[in-house]
């Protein structure tokens, strides 16, 4: 650091020290290299902030237009590239008053007045937040009508459920992606509470006790947007809920991002051949000409991991603070940068990944049939038609799978002389429900994978989606 640039730094700490920081205190201490991503924010709010004090009438109208205008120039030139962004100014706040006191000269001083750093990150970050929850929120519609756009594609293809990655019960294949679209609508909603809850405005709690000055909190809370102004100052300056809910409701959304890109490295596989990426998701290898991986559904499955853990350091971050402002809130907004980032990047891909994957029908089918699938439908045959007790269903169903098994056969391909060598009231109309396709259709429960209650799904998300 030069001599001028000290002067400068302590004249913008006031006379408080004597001398600059050393250089290792400057990078431990300067935010700028992440923070100045804020800086539409920050400039928005001052601008909103200098209206106020004039409105108010604690500065003059010709000072606020002065910094009005004079924070334009410093936008436009951050946004053209050429803004003098300066490590020993510390973060965006810092680097924006400066050059607009070059600018404007004298009248910048006024900007400050009934503000402090404390308030005036508090509004910046809990603005930009609350842009990443409205992109999120567009992304996720983007992908889930990708998701709708594939069920009512395969609204009736049959395709096998599992449990324990086992085969269990045939779905359809437009049940399977609408249970995508329920998880991302309810991050969808996440979002949009955790938007709504954040919408009150900091600004004007000053340092943590609000200020002496005449001040409309309403004003500056309304022109940036927010419901209201929050409503102690402590609280105003402590809080990074806001932060910590984005957080939480990316995590959850991501976790939802990557169990559908575990499935698709999962089908796309030689063993399952379920879907088919094409070459805009996967990679070759560089010795084995054959393979095709799904490297961008596995590169999304880790970043999660970024996502999570961005969760984890700002809630160990905040846990042991004491009210109001500590240094180490600083350390909150490269985790949420990231994250939010990340977050975008991932609903691109997977967005990108739904629209492309085709589905292989015939051996979803083929799968459907498998591992005894259609056990569960003749249980419930024998219930509702010879009205056994469930359990007794059970236990017959499971020695017809047993014998099935010992002859290397499906349950449909049993001989009605073997069924009723298990069970003498099993009648010819049992084969009737032992098709995966008897079977998916005869699953009109409400929420079920009958064709026609997802039909009825896709017209409820459409109607949703706008």
């Amino acid at each position: 650091m030069t001599a001028s640039d000290k002067t400068t730094a302590n004249a913008m700490w006031g006379g408080r020290f004597a001398a600059g920081p050393d250089a290792i205190m400057t990078a431990i201490n300067a935010s700028i290299g992440f923070d100045k991503r804020m800086a539409a924010q920050d400039i928005a709010g001052s601008r909103a902030h200098a209206a106020m004090l004039a409105a108010q009438g604690i500065i003059t109208d010709n000072d606020a237009e002065a910094i009005g205008q004079g924070l334009l120039t410093v936008l436009s030139e951050i946004e053209a590239g050429t803004f003098p962004f300066r490590v020993e100014l510390e973060d965006i706040h810092m680097n924006v008053e400066a050059r607009l006191k070059e600018i404007i000269g004298e009248p910048a001083g006024r900007l400050h007045t009934a503000r402090s750093r404390n308030d005036q990150v508090a509004v910046d970050f809990r603005m930009w937040v609350r842009d990443q929850c409205d992109a999120a929120i567009d992304g996720l519609r983007t992908l889930i009508r990708a998701f709708v756009a594939q069920a009512e594609a395969g609204a009736d293809w049959v395709m096998p459920g599992f449990t324990h990655l086992q085969t269990a019960q045939p779905v359809t294949w437009g049940h399977h992606m609408l249970a995508y679209a329920e998880m991302l609508g309810r991050d969808l909603s996440r979002f949009r509470d955790a938007r709504a809850r954040m919408n009150e405005c900091p600004l004007g709690a000053a340092a943590l006790a609000g200020t002496s000055f005449p001040i409309d909190r309403h004003a500056t809370a309304a022109a940036l947007g927010f419901d209201r102004p929050t409503a102690n100052s402590l609280d105003s300056t402590a809080d990074r809920d806001f932060a910590l809910e984005f957080l939480s409701a990316s995590s959850i959304c991501a976790m939802h991002l990557s169990r559908f890109a575990e499935e698709l490295v999962i089908w796309s596989s030689a063993q399952f051949r379920f879907v088919r990426l094409s070459d805009r998701w996967t990679t070759g290898s560089s010795i084995m000409p054959q393979k095709k991986n799904p490297d961008a559904a596995e590169l999304l499955r880790a970043k999660v991991a970024r996502i999570m853990g961005a969760t984890v350091a700002l809630f160990t971050v905040m846990k042991g603070l004491p009210l109001t402002y500590s240094k180490d809130m600083q350390e909150d907004k490269e985790q949420v940068f990231d994250a939010a980032d990340t977050l975008m990047l991932c609903l691109a891909a997977m967005t990108g990944m739904v629209e492309d994957m085709q589905a292989n029908t015939e051996e979803l089918r083929r799968a459907a049939a498998s591992g005894f699938s259609t056990a569960t439908d003749l249980a419930d045959w024998l219930v509702r038609e010879l009205g056994l007790p469930f359990r007794d269903a059970h236990h017959v169903t499971g020695t017809l799978v047993a014998l099935a098994e010992g002859k290397g056969c499906d349950l449909p391909d049993l001989s009605l002389a073997d069924m009723q060598g298990v069970h003498a009231g099993i009648r010819a109309d049992v084969f009737d429900v032992l098709g995966v396709d008897n079977s998916v259709r005869s699953r009109q429960s409400y929420g079920g994978t009958a064709p026609d209650q997802v039909r009825a799904q896709i017209a409820r998300w459409k109607d949703l989606l706008g």
